[in-house]
């Protein structure tokens, strides 16, 4: 028998997942490597997403979603067994998903054993790792990519504090579908299509490369940007003096950088995203011709955020800062709101749970989120007060806990430094009012004393009220 706490969720979340009677919805899985907030949906006023924007006039876009590693293999791994990083232990690039894990079922084995055809078509799960989550179909839109200027370092980031691969781009010649993102959209357009016409429940993995290094595109997404229109960051000259060092990355060579290569950088980015953002269209247009939006949740995410020049040099993720740990998430469902944004706090450990209860599916055993599938109906109710993301520098824990108003981050217990931002004054992050000598008065300090409170035992108990 449920009791009252799942009664309320189960009767919340049942007008989302009987919206076609007598099977439950298809789920539509749309992952977006290394994608940040700077997409036109989320406001900003350059970059051109006519796609990302399409789709979040579908559906509610969520403004405070947050990865719990901002890193791909530990992301994706804590998203895809719904457990946190402290849980999975994955904490770099290169360990198994399933070295602590077993046999766990991921997200799409899950529904696979519910009786869905289930098909991933690029990056899903950490490139290297695929083989480790079963699907009924598994392809990879693999290809050669030139870069430049240089040759790209192919190091594992996650090894220390260092950044990881180098900043590289070029534009290329020849249409998108010659590119791996292209290939990935228009297979994933053929599925839809065999999936339709044989009436099966899906779940299908969409995974696109770009943004992701190196920076290759055809030419005209490059030429949507000129370097007059890039502005950098401006970033006060003493920003460092109060950030732990461990706190910041570093990868050879970015420091040397003058201010031309960093706008072009930039520009490189926003023409890998717009390039993503045409074959995401691709897919669009599928889901528009085969009439499946009455039936199919369609979820895109950016597997952890990117920094672009941030706080003096500061590239790719793998800080706590705002910019690494925030990414885009856009959901769109039967019967959900559209063309909404929801300031909620949401995590990425949510998105198993989540999927699962919009699908009808009864809950899954040991995952560890909360559905988010309430504010889809109510993208204001009121929700969870934290969220939590961790990195690992070397051998030091970086734990950071984010809620409407602050950041919080202790490195290695607070003993190599403490962080404490206050996003209503200081949405940068530029003053940490944590560093030694910060003079606080006494409603900070309050509040500071709260933060650390949720940091160190707040998401055991950190549930949305029912």
């Amino acid at each position: 028998m449920l009791n009252r706490r799942e009664l309320l969720r189960s009767t919340v979340a049942l007008p989302l997942a009987a919206q076609t009677v007598g099977r439950g919805l298809n789920v539509l899985l749309i992952a977006v490597d290394d994608l940040n907030n700077r997409i036109g949906c989320y406001g900003d006023p350059l970059v051109k997403t006519p796609n990302l924007d399409r789709l979040a006039k579908r559906g509610v876009r969520f403004d405070r979603s947050y990865c719990n590693y901002p890193l791909c293999n530990p992301s994706r791994t804590s998203l895809l067994s719904g457990r946190r990083p402290e849980t999975t232990q994955i904490f770099d690039n290169g360990t198994p998903p399933r070295t602590t894990l077993g046999d766990v079922q991921f997200l799409p084995e899950y529904f696979k054993a519910h009786g869905y055809f289930t098909a991933r078509v690029g990056k899903i799960a950490h490139g290297r790792f695929e083989h480790f989550v079963k699907w009924d179909v598994s392809e990879s839109r693999a290809g050669v990519e030139l870069s430049g200027p240089g040759t790209p370092d192919r190091k594992q980031a996650g090894q220390g504090n260092e950044g990881g691969a180098k900043l590289s781009w070029r534009a290329v010649s020849g249409d998108d579908a010659s590119q791996p993102d292209g290939a990935t959209a228009r297979r994933i357009s053929q599925l839809l299509e065999q999936s339709a016409a044989k009436g099966q429940n899906f779940f299908i993995g969409c995974g696109f490369h770009k943004p992701h290094l190196p920076w290759v595109a055809p030419a005209k997404y490059f030429d949507m940007y000129s370097l007059d229109q890039i502005q950098l960051p401006k970033t006060p000259a003493n920003d460092h003096d109060d950030i732990p060092p461990v706190a910041l990355t570093s990868t050879k060579g970015d420091a040397q950088m003058d201010e031309t290569e960093r706008k072009k950088a930039v520009l490189a980015y926003h023409a890998a995203t717009s390039f993503m953002d045409a074959q995401l269209g691709v897919v669009l247009d599928t889901m528009d011709r085969l009439k499946l939006w009455d039936n199919t949740v369609v979820l895109l995410f950016g597997d952890h955020g990117w920094h672009l020049n941030d706080h003096h040099q500061l590239w790719r993720k793998m800080t706590v800062f705002e910019e690494a740990a925030r990414a885009p998430m856009i959901v769109a469902a039967p019967g959900a709101r559209q063309g909404v944004s929801s300031p909620r706090l949401v995590e990425y450990i949510d998105i198993y749970p989540s999927l699962v209860s919009l699908a009808g599916l009864p809950a899954a055993p040991g995952v560890q989120g909360s559905s988010f599938a309430p504010l889809l109906k109510d993208p204001m109710r009121p929700w969870k007060r934290a969220a939590y993301t961790v990195v690992k520098h070397g051998k030091v824990f970086g734990y950071s806990v984010r809620t409407g108003r602050y950041r919080y981050t202790e490195w290695d217990g607070g003993k190599q430094g403490s962080e404490f931002y206050d996003h209503e004054t200081d949405r940068n992050e530029w003053t940490n009012l944590a560093a030694p000598g910060a003079k606080l008065d006494n409603k900070q300090n309050a509040v500071l004393e709260e933060m650390q409170t949720l940091l160190r035992t707040g998401h055991k108990s950190n549930v949305p009220p029912v």
